[in-house]
């Protein structure tokens, strides 16, 4: 029986965290034997925002040894890097032209980054959207796991995919799959270590807000002990006036891999004096064999490169065939 196929990614944005770990990757590591799974380093979407040309490539690489020191199995999932394959960007310019300006324009990551950068604002953080819609469609996915969060950019990739069969399909055989969104409940959505209503996140100005996967035992101390708490004694999932408490039970209950039931029964005569040495020596624990195995990752290069260079030949082969459906639909010449 065939796998369904699973694509995701993450951008090469610096180094990752406990919300990347948690939210994604433990998923994918998860999901190797049942699905098959492609695994993109997104570094055209890194460039969304300002960046530093000396550190893209790096960053790249530490993603790439990141993904493998979290238990992805490069002989059972496909890791590739996005700019490698120039029909990402190919194709995301062939849905440029048939995506309406609104659908971008309503997008509620945009309006909020949009926010942040000001007049800075570039075309490819409004665009953004469109070509992570090329990277899904590209690959013919089954199912993409996202959290909550990205929902939307989901459903926009199906109302692309959707449009394009409609103006340049046959009914009954269609050019591009239409994927369904895959969300997870559990650690679907970390949040910051500093506001329990937000989003654990690589761009926030905050290193306070997020443990990343590299941090040292007295980092992650650290910043266990200075996160936001409340007054309260006694600690409790699911109280929305209690959104850190929310926050920091449900990241010891995921690094320590018990039920939520059992969670709840024993920190709920606890104070925060008791509860933080106890997620910090949780946290520390479940990150060190990541941080070894990461660390012989990185220095050994040579081994990553095979790594990158096999999934990408898989991964445009694949790429290559959709990209010409796609341009054969819409009435292209055949390339000589």
């Amino acid at each position: 029986m065939t796998k369904k196929r699973i694509l995701s990614g993450i951008q090469t944005t610096g180094n990752l965290h406990l919300g990347n770990y948690l939210g994604a990757i433990r998923n994918w590591v998860g999901m190797q034997d049942e699905y098959d799974c492609f695994l993109f380093l997104a570094d055209l979407h890194a460039i969304t925002v300002p960046h530093d040309p000396k550190l893209l490539a790096e960053n790249t690489y530490k993603v790439a040894a990141a993904y493998l020191a979290c238990g992805i199995d490069p002989e059972r999932s496909t890791v590739f890097v996005q700019s490698h394959i120039s029909a990402h960007s190919e194709l995301a310019w062939l849905f440029n032209c048939i995506t309406p300006l609104n659908w971008l324009e309503r997008m509620i990551q945009f309006k909020e980054k949009a926010v942040k950068q000001g007049e800075n604002v570039s075309v490819g953080l409004l665009d953004y959207p469109v070509l992570q819609s090329a990277d899904i469609l590209l690959y013919e996915p089954d199912l993409v796991p996202v959290g909550e969060d990205q929902k939307q950019h989901i459903e926009l990739t199906r109302d692309i995919a959707v449009r394009l069969n409609h103006q340049f399909g046959k009914k009954k055989e269609p050019v591009l799959k239409v994927p369904d969104a895959l969300i997870r409940p559990d650690g679907a959505r970390v949040m910051s270590l500093t506001d329990g209503t937000k989003k654990m996140s690589k761009s926030d100005p905050s290193e306070l807000s997020r443990i990343e996967i590299g941090d040292t035992p007295d980092l992650i101390k650290k910043k266990i002990k200075k996160c936001k708490t409340d007054p309260m004694r006694g600690l409790e999932f699911g109280n929305p006036e209690r959104p850190e408490c929310n926050n920091l039970l449900t990241l010891y209950m995921l690094l320590s891999g018990q039920e939520k039931e059992a969670v709840a029964a024993e920190c709920a005569e606890m104070g925060w004096g008791q509860f933080k040495p106890l997620l910090t020596d949780t946290a520390i624990a479940a990150l060190q064999p990541i941080q070894e195995k990461y660390q012989a990752l990185m220095d050994d290069r040579s081994y990553l490169e095979s790594v990158l260079k096999q999934g990408n030949e898989k991964a445009s082969v694949i790429a290559n065939k959709t990209l010409i459906k796609v341009k054969n639909a819409l009435g292209y010449a055949k390339s000589l």
